[in-house]
C-alpha cells in the first residue's frame, strides 16, 4: 500500500509534464518555399515602394529634354508722371520670350535622368533579392522548427513508455526513486524545449508574414525538403558571377556613368544659352505708326565666369573618383560575403554527412542496445535515459545542420546575385512532410 502512495506523485508529475507536449498543428494550407518567395515579391511593402520609386524615376526621363517655361512680359513706359492714367501718352508692349539651351545640354540632362532611373531599377532588384533571401532563410527555419517539434513529440512518447515501465518496476523495488525522478525531469525538459520551439516558430512566422505583406499573426506552414549543393563552383567563378549579376555593383557602375555625364554637362556649361523674344508695341497717340513689334535675341556669357565652371567640372571628376572607390570597396565586401557563405555551406554539408552517416546510426544503435539491456535487467534506467537524450541531441543537430546548409545557400545566392543551379535535393530523415 505504501508503494502505491509513493507512486502517486510521480503519476501526477507525469501528467503535468505531458500536458502541452502535443505536436503544434496549423490550419493553414502548406506553402512551398518558392510560393512563399513569389508571394513576398508580389506583396512585400518595401518592394512595392521601390516599384513606385522606379516609376517616378522613369517618368522624369520624359521631361528631361524639355525647355524651360516661356516668359510673358507686359511693359509700360514713358507714362507722364503728372497723368499716370493717360496711357495714350505711354508706350505699351507685350512680349513672349523663350530660352534655348544647346541640344547637347538637353541630351545630357536626359542621360542623367536615365542614369537615375537605372540606379533606381538596381535598387529595386537589390530589395527583391534581399527579401527573397530572408524569406528563404525564414522558411528553412520553420521547416527545421517543425521537424524538431515532431521529434520532441516522438521522443516524449518513447520517454512516457519508459517512465510507465519505470513506475511499474518502482512498485516492485527494481527501480530506484532517483531513476523515476530522472525520467520525470527528462519529460519536463522536453516540455520546456517545446515551449522554446513554439516561441521560435511564432517569431519566425511573424517575420515571414511581414515580408509577405500579411498579418503578423496569420498561421503559416512551410512544406518541402532540405537540399544541399552537389558541388559548388570555384570561388573565382562565384566572384565573376557577382560582378555580372550583383545589383549593388551594377548600381555603382551606373553611378560612375552618371558622374561622368555630370562632368560632361559641367563642361558644356561653357557654351552660351540663347533667349529669343518677340513682342507687340502700342506707341503713343500722334506717332507716325502706333502699331509696332519688337524682336530680341540675348545670350549669356559663361566664359566670363570660367573659373566657376572649371571648378564645377573638377567637382564632377572628383565625384567619379569617389564612385569608383565605393565600387572597389563594395566589390571587396561582396567577395567577403561570398567566401563566408561558401564556408558556411561547406561546413554544414560536412556536419550533415557526419551526423547522417556516422553519429546518427551510432546513436540509434546505442539507444536500441540500452533499451534491450534495460528490458533484460542488464543496464540501469539512467543508461536508457542518457542514450535517449544523446539520440535526441544528434537528431536535432542533424536538422539544424540541414537547415543551416540551405540558409547558407540562400545567403550565397544573395551574395552572388543570381541562383546557383548546381544543387540537388537530398532526402534526409529531417525531411519536412
Amino acid at each position: 500500500m505504501r508503494s502505491i502512495y509513493l507512486c502517486a506523485p510521480f503519476v501526477v508529475a507525469l501528467s503535468i509534464a505531458c500536458f502541452g507536449l502535443s505536436e503544434p498543428r496549423s490550419v493553414a494550407a502548406p506553402l512551398s518555399v518558392d510560393d512563399a518567395v513569389a508571394t513576398a515579391l508580389e506583396r512585400n511593402p518595401e518592394i512595392r515602394a521601390a516599384v513606385r520609386r522606379l516609376s517616378l524615376a522613369q517618368l522624369k526621363t520624359t521631361t528631361a529634354r524639355s525647355l524651360d517655361d516661356p516668359m510673358l512680359m507686359m511693359r509700360d513706359w514713358d507714362t507722364p508722371v503728372i497723368k499716370p492714367w493717360d496711357l495714350n501718352q505711354a508706350q505699351l508692349m507685350v512680349s513672349l520670350q523663350q530660352t534655348f539651351p544647346s541640344r547637347q545640354k538637353r541630351d545630357q540632362h536626359a542621360r542623367l535622368a536615365e542614369d537615375d532611373a537605372g540606379i533606381t531599377a538596381f535598387e529595386l532588384e537589390t530589395q527583391r533579392q534581399e527579401v527573397a533571401a530572408e524569406v528563404r532563410k525564414l522558411c528553412f527555419d520553420l521547416m527545421r522548427n517543425a521537424d524538431e517539434a515532431r521529434l520532441q513529440v516522438r521522443q516524449s512518447s518513447l520517454l512516457k513508455e519508459a517512465l510507465d515501465d519505470a513506475l511499474a518496476q518502482y512498485t516492485t523495488g527494481k527501480v530506484s526513486q532517483a531513476d523515476v525522478l530522472r525520467a520525470q525531469l527528462a519529460m519536463t525538459r522536453l516540455n520546456e524545449q517545446l515551449i522554446d520551439l513554439e516561441e521560435e516558430r511564432d517569431n519566425a512566422r511573424a517575420q515571414l508574414n511581414a515580408l509577405m505583406g500579411r498579418p503578423a499573426d496569420e498561421a503559416i506552414e512551410i512544406s518541402g525538403s532540405y537540399a544541399l549543393p552537389a558541388a559548388l563552383p570555384a570561388i573565382e567563378e562565384l566572384e565573376q558571377a557577382a560582378i555580372e549579376h550583383r545589383p549593388e555593383l551594377a548600381a555603382l557602375h551606373t553611378q560612375i556613368a552618371k558622374s561622368r555625364d555630370e562632368s560632361k554637362l559641367a563642361r558644356l556649361a561653357i557654351k552660351p544659352d540663347f533667349t529669343a523674344a518677340l513682342g507687340y508695341m502700342l506707341m503713343p497717340t500722334g506717332s507716325n505708326a502706333r502699331n509696332a513689334y519688337m524682336a530680341e535675341v540675348t545670350m549669356n556669357l559663361p566664359w566670363l565666369n570660367r573659373e566657376r565652371h572649371d571648378n564645377e567640372a573638377k567637382q564632377a571628376d572628383a565625384a567619379t573618383d569617389v564612385s569608383q572607390a565605393e565600387l572597389d570597396a563594395r566589390a571587396a565586401t561582396v567577395f567577403l560575403e561570398i567566401r563566408q557563405a561558401q564556408i558556411t555551406v561547406l561546413a554544414a554539408e560536412k556536419r550533415v554527412k557526419l551526423y547522417r552517416d556516422t553519429l546518427l546510426p551510432q546513436a540509434e544503435a546505442a539507444f536500441k542496445a540500452s533499451t534491450a539491456a534495460y528490458q533484460n535487467n542488464r543496464a540501469e534506467f539512467r543508461s536508457l535515459i542518457d542514450a535517449q537524450n544523446l539520440l535526441l541531441e544528434i537528431q536535432t543537430a542533424t536538422y539544424k545542420a540541414s537547415a543551416a546548409a540551405d540558409q547558407g545557400m540562400a545567403q550565397l545566392e544573395r551574395a552572388v546575385g543570381a541562383p546557383i543551379s548546381t544543387t540537388t535535393s537530398r532526402n534526409t530523415e529531417g525531411k519536412s512532410k
